[in-house]
């Protein structure tokens, strides 16, 4: 477990036969609840993911609930730690899948890619022969990635199916093997399945994703550069996965720079230049009268809740913010 800040911040993900979701959602809800843990956890007949925070014994016993269920004994988690809560509510939520592809008959419990440790990643991703693809969303990337990956561009994780289709011939040229990172591994379980499936026979990712490689490797031997995007209030992280820098636009809820948020176009709650003059007066009304009620709960020592409501008008897909997408 990574050093502890006042709050424990838990990725966790596992793929494993689901059955009774209704009764395992309304149990996970009422531990939560009990343990003061906050986030989104997504249950399908697939598999469990999700991130939550709260206090280290609420997490540790959370943590340990979800692995004693059937086939979990082997979950996936990181932990990471915030100064202050980074989710502003609970939701146990039953979905059709736990990472949203969109494909049938893609199991990562009966194929999947070669795990690598972050540890032996470097040395993959070096070999020129190794095609590197980024599987997350444009908006992540944009902050930072690894040296020399491919970025598909994509607005959310279904569009990387045909995206690798349509380029399939041209990505493979002259390239021995291919390896794919996530944010926390769970997107590579499906996306190496997948390639598998389109005749790609050597293919890896990354065990842990992004943020195991940033807690484990050294600053000064890594090749991950700028920060990586978390989906929850502290908008991004760093290595040793200290709190990144950068924070989000209430308005279109693309993150944004330090830079970003120096600029006169930029107003806090509002608007930033990536969406400046692209509402109509009355939303950004709306957006400003949000502003006040959040400062206001926040000097009275509150959450307002309903700053994270308003997501409606993303050109970039950030209304649900979850690695389902």
């Amino acid at each position: 477990m990574a050093e502890l800040g006042s709050v424990t911040v838990a990725a966790l993900y596992c793929f494993a036969p689901m059955t009774e979701l209704e009764t395992l959602r309304d149990s996970l809800h009422q531990l939560c609840a009990a343990q003061g843990v906050r986030g989104t956890l997504l249950l399908a007949p697939e598999g469990i993911n999700g991130t939550i925070a709260g206090p280290s014994e609420g997490i540790d016993a959370v943590v340990a609930t979800v692995t004693a269920l059937p086939g979990c004994g082997r979950l996936e988690v990181k932990f990471s730690a915030a100064a202050s809560m980074p989710f502003f509510r609970l939701k146990v939520l039953i979905k059709r899948e736990i990472v949203t592809m969109g494909l049938d008959g893609i199991d990562p419990t009966t194929t999947v890619g070669t795990y690598v440790t972050a540890s032996n990643w470097n040395d993959l991703i070096s070999d020129p022969t190794t095609l590197v693809i980024d599987t997350r969303n444009a908006y992540e990337a944009e902050i930072g990635t690894f040296s020399g990956a491919v970025d598909p561009r994509t607005d959310s994780f279904r569009e990387f199916p045909a995206w690798f289709r349509k380029h399939k011939e041209t990505l493979l040229e002259g390239k021995q093997r291919v390896a794919m990172f996530c944010t926390g591994g769970i997107r590579c379980e499906k996306s190496t399945a997948f390639l598998k499936s389109e005749g790609v026979d050597e293919v890896y990712h990354l065990q842990g994703g992004i943020l195991r490689y940033l807690e484990e490797i050294p600053e000064d031997s890594s090749l991950w550069q700028g920060e990586c995007f978390v989906f929850d209030q502290r908008v991004s992280v760093g290595h040793g996965l200290r709190q990144g820098t950068f924070g989000r636009c209430h308005g279109c809820r693309h993150p944004l720079s330090p830079e970003e948020m120096t600029s006169p176009l930029y107003e806090e709650g509002v608007s930033c230049p990536r969406c400046h003059g692209s509402r109509a007066p009355e939303r950004l009304a709306g957006y400003a009268e949000r502003q006040r009620q959040v400062q206001l709960a926040s000097q009275r020592g509150e959450d307002h809740l309903g700053v994270n409501r308003q997501t409606s008008g993303s050109s970039v897909g950030l209304g649900r913010l979850s690695e389902e997408n």
